[in-house]
């Protein structure tokens, strides 16, 4: 049965370096809409332009740009036997995008769809963001105090430079949570009524989270 999976939490809980994992492990996609919106705006198009304008404050990027890069996504051959979708939705508006996405690409087959809530206390999220760091050249991340690179501002895997984000600061970290629990939080409520939510304690080693996780989704 094709397997839909989708992550919730506020920003550096931790969803990015689980699902990565668990996308491994399942075989196939992780589909970051970070990722997916920085390449649009890496290309200069129009719709990146404006959702740069819209991440740089620490904002929500418009809920029909994101639909229509998520749609075109999920559209693709390599996610047809299944997909863990991180950073969408975000809001309850965005949620019902979704089910009209999954509508269209799943029709009348059986899917088996679950949410996953990453719960994680704000000092700890803080302390994630002003330290996290990532390769300009891989995308690995980092986290100078929980996962420092070996050496210091080199990617241990491919000796790429490691980069902050310009949003990866304390003022708009604190943005982006206020965005987040007004916009996003919802949702938790949302997926619980339609009784597909798990929650996890998302505080703790990589391994152990992943312990968690493992629990909730198989």
């Amino acid at each position: 049965m094709k397997k839909e999976l989708i992550f919730l939490g506020p920003p550096a809980c931790g969803k990015g370096t689980q699902t990565n994992k668990l996308a491994e492990y399942f075989g196939f996609p992780h589909i970051d809409t970070g990722s997916l919106l920085r390449a649009e705006i890496a290309s200069g198009s129009e719709d990146g332009k404006v959702a740069k304008q819209f991440i740089d404050k620490g904002q929500l990027v418009p809920v029909w740009l994101v639909g229509n890069v998520i749609k075109s996504r999920l559209s693709q051959d390599d996610c047809k036997n299944g997909f863990i979708l991180d950073g969408f939705p975000r809001s309850l508006e965005q949620a019902e995008m979704l089910e009209e996405i999954r509508e269209h690409i799943d029709g009348d087959n059986e899917v088996d769809f679950r949410a996953t809530y990453f719960d994680v206390d704000m000092d700890v999220l803080i302390s994630r963001i002003v330290n996290r760091r990532s390769c300009s050249n891989c995308g690995e991340i980092y986290n100078l105090k929980t996962k420092a690179p070996k050496v210091e501002g080199k990617c241990d895997i491919c000796g790429g430079e490691l980069t902050q984000r310009k949003d990866d600061n304390e003022e708009t970290a604190h943005a982006r949570f206020d965005t987040y629990f007004r916009e996003t939080a919802p949702l938790v409520d949302y997926y619980k009524n339609k009784k597909v939510l798990s929650t996890i304690d998302a505080d703790g080693s990589i391994d152990e989270v992943w312990e968690r996780l493992l629990k909730v989704v198989e």
